[in-house]
C-alpha cells in the first residue's frame, strides 16, 4: 500500500506543486492549510510522513512539530521554509524534525528526502517489531492431552497462510490461541489486529472494518483507516464472528476471495494482504441452518478448525494454571509470589468453573489479593463468596428521590452481580438476561463493568 503523506502549507500553490510531485511518484497525499487542521487530521488518521511549513497562520510550524512529536515520537517530519536559517534548522532538529527543505522546493530534493525519511521510519518500526518478536510469547498452559494436542496444532498451522476458525466456550482462551498463531507465523513482525464483532454496533462495523472516506456519512470529517488497513501483511482476528450480520459477512467473504476492499464512501479498490483468524462460541453449522450465517463464508474461514477445550475437560491443568496466575500477578505487581496448599489445589480442581479459564484466573487473583499471608489454604477459598443483598439495600434504593438515579444504581448492581455469576462471559449474560449483546456491551462500558480479556489456555 502506498505511503500517506500530509503536506501542510498556507500557500495553495505550494500545496499543489508538492502534492503533484509526490502523487506522480505513487504516494497518497492529503493537505492542510494551517497547523490546527493538520494536527486534527494527523490525530484522526496518522500519516506516514509530514511535510510541514514553518510560517503558518495561528500555530507556527515549530509548535505543530512539537505537538506532532509529542503524540507520535516516531513520525518523520520534514520542515519546509522560505526563510531558511541555521537557527530554524537547529530548532527543528532539536524538536525531532528529520530534515529541512528550503522553498521553492525542488522535485529531486523533496523525493530524496521523503524516501530517506520513510526508509528510516521503516527500519525503526522493523527494529521495534523484532524486539517484540523476541519477547516471550504467552504460552498455552497445561499438560493435559487436549492442550498438548492444541499446542501441536498451533505450531503446525501457524507458518501457513490458511484461514483458521477457533471454536470454544467463553473464557477458554480463544484469543490466546489466535495470538499464538500470529506469534509463530512469518507475519509475527507485522500487526496483530483484533475486532470484537459483537461489541461494535451494526451501523458502525463496516466503517470499523473497512474505514471510510471523508464525508461518507454524518460525522465522517476525514478519511479513516479500517482494521483491514491496519492489519496489512499481518493477522486480523475476528472474534465472535458468529454475531456478524449477513450483510457484513458478504463483504468479508468478498475480501477473502479478492484480497481487496473499498472504504465506506469510496470507489477505489485497496489491495490488502491479511491472514484472517476467526473465533466464535456458537455452533456455526446450526447458525447456517437457521439462516444466520453464510455457508460460503463458513467454508472460507474454516480451512483449519481449532477447538479449545473447556476447563472441565482438562481438570489436571487447573493446578498448573492456578500457579501460573499467581506467578503472573506477582510479576505484574512486583510483589512476592503466593503459594497454594495441596488441599486448596485439589479443591480448585473439583470446582465446576462454568466461566472456564477466565473465571479461574479472576478467582485466583482475588484470592491472592485478599489472603493476608504468603500461603493460600482451603479455608481461604471462601474469601469471595457470591454477593448477597445486604439488609436495607432495597429500602435505601426506594428512598432515593430521583428515579433515574435509583434505576441506574439498580442496573449497575444487577449487571455486576449477573456478570460475576456468568463468569465474566458477556455472551452468556446476554442470553441469560435477554439483552442484545452490543446493547449489553454499551451498558457495561457505561457502568465501568467491562469484562477482562480471555485468560490463559
Amino acid at each position: 500500500m502506498p505511503a500517506t503523506l500530509l503536506v501542510v502549507d498556507d500557500e495553495p500553490q505550494i500545496l499543489q506543486v508538492v502534492s503533484g510531485i509526490l502523487q506522480d511518484e505513487g504516494f497518497e497525499v492529503v493537505t492542510a492549510l494551517d497547523g490546527e487542521t493538520a494536527l486534527k487530521m494527523a490525530a484522526e488518521e496518522p500519516p506516514d510522513l509530514v511535510l510541514l511549513d514553518i510560517a503558518l497562520p495561528g500555530k507556527d510550524g515549530l509548535e505543530v512539530l512539537q505537538e506532532l512529536k509529542a503524540k507520535n515520537p516516531v513520525l518523520p517530519v520534514v520542515m519546509i521554509s522560505a526563510f531558511g536559517s541555521v537557527e530554524n534548522a537547529v530548532k527543528a532538529t532539536r524538536l525531532g524534525a528529520y530534515d529541512f527543505i528550503e522553498k521553492p522546493p525542488h522535485a529531486d530534493s523533496i523525493l530524496l528526502t521523503v524516501r530517506n525519511a520513510l526508509e528510516m521510519a521503516r527500519l525503526a518500526e522493523e527494529n521495534r517489531r523484532l524486539r517484540l518478536q523476541a519477547a516471550p510469547v504467552r504460552e498455552i498452559v497445561g499438560k493435559s492431552e487436549a492442550v498438548q494436542r492444541l499446542r501441536e496444532q498451533v505450531r503446525m498451522v501457524a507458518p501457513t497462510n490458511a484461514s483458521v476458525l477457533i471454536t470454544g466456550e467463553n473464557g477458554t482462551g480463544k484469543e490466546l490461541v489466535a495470538r499464538a498463531l500470529h506469534a509463530f507465523s512469518h507475519r509475527s513482525h507485522k500487526p496483530f489486529v483484533e475486532v470484537n464483532c459483537a461489541a461494535i454496533p451494526e451501523d458502525l462495523i463496516e466503517s470499523e472494518l473497512f474505514g471510510h472516506e471523508k464525508g461518507a456519512f454524518t460525522g465522517a470529517t476525514s478519511r479513516r483507516q479500517g482494521k483491514f488497513d491496519q492489519a496489512h501483511e499481518g493477522t486480523l482476528f475476528l472474534d465472535e464472528i458468529g454475531d456478524m450480520s449477513l450483510k457484513t459477512q458478504a463483504k468479508i467473504l468478498r475480501i477473502l476471495e479478492e484480497q481487496r476492499f473499498e472504504r465506506v464512501g469510496g470507489g477505489r479498490p485497496i489491495q490488502v494482504d491479511v491472514r484472517v483468524v476467526a473465533a466464535t462460541n456458537k455452533n456455526l453449522a446450526e447458525e447456517i441452518q437457521r439462516g444466520a450465517f453464510r455457508e460460503d463464508l463458513y467454508h472460507r474461514i474454516n480451512v483449519i478448525p481449532l477447538q479449545v477445550p473447556p476447563l472441565r475437560e482438562r481438570r489436571q491443568d487447573i493446578p498448573l494454571l492456578a500457579r501460573h496466575f499467581l506467578q503472573e500477578l506477582a510479576r505484574e505487581n512486583d510483589t512476592p509470589r503466593k503459594t497454594l496448599t495441596p488441599q486448596a489445589l485439589e479443591a480448585l480442581a473439583n470446582l465446576p468453573w462454568p466461566g472456564n479459564v477466565r473465571e479461574l484466573k479472576n478467582f485466583i487473583w482475588r484470592l491472592a489479593i485478599l489472603t493476608p499471608g504468603p500461603e493460600i489454604g482451603l479455608p481461604d477459598l471462601h474469601l469471595a463468596p457470591e454477593a448477597k443483598p445486604a439488609a436495607g439495600d432495597l429500602d435505601r434504593l426506594l428512598a432515593l428521590p430521583d428515579f433515574r438515579e435509583a434505576r441506574a444504581l439498580f442496573e449497575k448492581e444487577y449487571l455486576r452481580r449477573q456478570l460475576e455469576e456468568a463468569g465474566g462471559s458477556v455472551s452468556a449474560l446476554a442470553e441469560k438476561i435477554g439483552l442484545e449483546r452490543s446493547h449489553l456491551y454499551r451498558k457495561l462500558r457505561a457502568y465501568g463493568l467491562e469484562p477482562g480479556k480471555e485468560g490463559e489456555g
